[in-house]
């Protein structure tokens, strides 16, 4: 039997130790290892996927810059958005990254329509929008048939530094954050309603509500960071 994936709730951390803990983790599990799922805003930073063009990155200014290992271009994380990274074993959900990139969107689609938001994915450029504006943007990587990054989503965050990036390396393209919808939610609500959404979908344990939840738990010092 599939155990549904641990939640870790990490509250405020820095980028870049998170992901060196991500790769540690992906690198050292096997085929018995618990699928996770990390809760967690980050300090404002700008991270360029491997795809990036500088050019997208318009005014930085003093925000952190960092390239990283995932797919996409261009974003900007800070406190106030919901960060969802979920570690699975793709392989043994026999979950293809298409499929995992949609039931991201979907959860996200499924929360917002809580607040009677219409938000939706889109093919051509993965994320969730509502009339246009991006609410939610995807950035994976999967190694060794486990994935790693995810999901961000807008809450309440400071939406000006996006204003200093061409978004996802779109020109122009509008952002907006579940505030200015009109949803009375906050990053810890969001998180506890888009990941219970996400590992319902995740098809093993469908309707099994019984993942453990581990309060304002660190992650574990086994992924201890490596240069």
């Amino acid at each position: 039997m599939i155990e549904p994936p641990l939640i870790r709730r990490l509250g405020l951390v820095e980028y870049e130790p998170t992901w060196r803990k991500m790769q540690q983790f992906t690198d050292a599990r096997d085929a018995r290892t618990r699928d996770e799922v990390w809760l967690l805003e980050h300090p404002p930073v700008f991270t360029l996927g491997m795809n990036a063009r500088r050019e997208h990155l318009r005014d930085p200014g003093a925000i952190p810059v960092v390239p990283v290992d995932r797919g996409g271009q261009v974003t900007f994380h800070g406190p106030g958005q919901l960060v969802l990274y979920p570690l699975l074993d793709l392989r043994r959900l026999r979950l293809g990254i298409r499929e995992l990139v949609v039931a991201l969107e979907e959860a996200v689609v499924g929360y917002a329509a809580r607040f009677g938001i219409d938000a939706a994915g889109r093919r051509d450029a993965p994320g969730v929008y509502v009339h246009g504006a991006k609410l939610a943007s995807v950035g994976l990587r999967v190694r060794r048939g486990a994935s790693y990054h995810g999901l961000s989503v807008n809450v309440s965050v400071d939406l000006e530094p996006f204003r200093r990036i061409d978004v996802c390396g779109y020109p122009g393209l509008a952002v907006t954050r579940f505030v200015d919808l009109g949803a009375a939610t906050d990053v810890a609500a969001a998180g506890e309603a888009i990941a219970s959404r996400l590992i319902d979908a995740l098809a093993p344990w469908r309707g099994a509500h019984n993942a453990i939840n581990t309060a304002s738990q660190a992650v574990s010092s086994r992924y201890s960071s490596s240069s």
